[in-house]
């Protein structure tokens, strides 16, 4: 098969490589599956511009976490009916060194989850990291009908999928975003009210569109640099669930504030999810699709060939939206 891989971390263009990999033989519980798409998130891209060597036994790494395709076979414990199957995968990558760059992966047969009918490999490859954060940061703390949600970098993969999924749970969704374009991005995904964050003061606006009661959660992808204005806006039990905090990585808590408003602090890590949190966002994620509320945004599909320009694409600003890289040009 053709497939791409890393054997040191580095910098995309100096260690990613594309080449013959023998196939791959799905175990016991596995199931393979012949790739359509390969999503290149930015965990994915973090992993291999290291530093250090994210699986210690692995002498090569074949990237990525997220992706969709046809299962094509089955090993021993696994239906055979599922041969055939249009799925998108989840956990590819981790721990096993074999992601979804590659025309074929093996994977335990409970992450490569089945597609509705209707709902193409394009939008499947898109789903897994982001879809199950955003249900994780949404719903861990329980239903969210007619409570108010803000969505930070609501035009980011996790944010427009957390704006989708919210708008389908009845909430009222404000958004920040930096920049019109990205602001379209929000405002097609459903978002009520969209806050540019580089022109306008976002408590200010938060606290004027709730008429100052607030915000009940808070999806948050800059949990330090933003938790003065998040501290500011949530009410009393509101929650603030936390994917992410790069710009400030080691922020400083004002506990006593926090502790007033009886608020909740999570911090969501999709591969460290409990097992039970992973079925309930599966499931979640699968009545949204049923229903067409996902419509993840694309940006742009990229042969495998390509994938160290899709790597590069992550790491400087680019339009907003998913970059894919494709192995079936056409698929469905």
């Amino acid at each position: 098969m053709r497939a791409a891989w890393y054997e040191r971390t580095g910098p995309a263009r100096e260690v990613l490589r594309v080449g013959e990999l023998a196939d791959p033989t799905p175990a016991l519980g596995e199931v393979l599956v012949r790739m359509a798409f390969s999503a290149v998130n930015p965990a994915d891209v973090k992993v291999r511009g290291g530093p250090g060597w994210p699986l210690e036994d692995a002498a090569r790494i074949v990237p990525h976490s997220d992706g969709s395709g046809i299962i094509e076979r089955v090993g021993a414990g696994v239906d055979p009916a599922r041969i055939g199957q249009r799925v998108w995968l989840y956990e590819a990558f981790w721990p096993s060194p074999l992601g979804t760059a590659a025309e074929l992966t093996a994977i335990p047969a409970e992450r490569a989850v089945p597609l509705p009918e209707g709902v193409g490999l394009e939008v499947g490859a898109c789903l897994g990291i982001p879809a199950m954060t955003a249900h994780r940061c949404l719903f861990a703390d329980g239903p969210i009908a007619g409570r108010a949600i803000l969505v930070t970098g609501g035009a980011g993969a996790v944010g427009e999928a957390a704006i989708q999924l919210a708008k389908r749970a009845g909430a009222m969704v404000i958004a920040t975003v930096s920049g019109p374009e990205k602001a379209s991005v929000a405002r097609a995904a459903g978002a009520d009210h969209v806050i540019d964050y580089r022109c306008e003061e976002v408590a200010a606006r938060v606290l004027a569109i709730t008429g100052g009661a607030g915000i009940d959660r808070i999806v948050e992808v800059e949990f330090g640099g933003n938790l003065p204005v998040g501290g500011a806006v949530l009410k009393t039990g509101g929650a603030i669930a936390a994917y992410a905090s790069a710009a400030v990585p080691e922020p400083s808590v004002p506990f006593y504030p926090l502790m007033y408003k009886d608020a909740r602090l999570a911090f969501v890590s999709v591969y460290d999810m409990p097992a039970e949190a992973k079925a309930v966002a599966v499931a979640g994620i699968a009545e949204a699709l049923k229903g067409g509320a996902l419509r993840p945004t694309i940006a742009e599909r990229l042969p495998l060939d390509r994938i160290a320009e899709a790597h590069e694409r992550i790491e400087r600003p680019h339009r907003p939206g998913r970059i894919l890289l494709e192995f079936a040009p056409g698929a469905a």
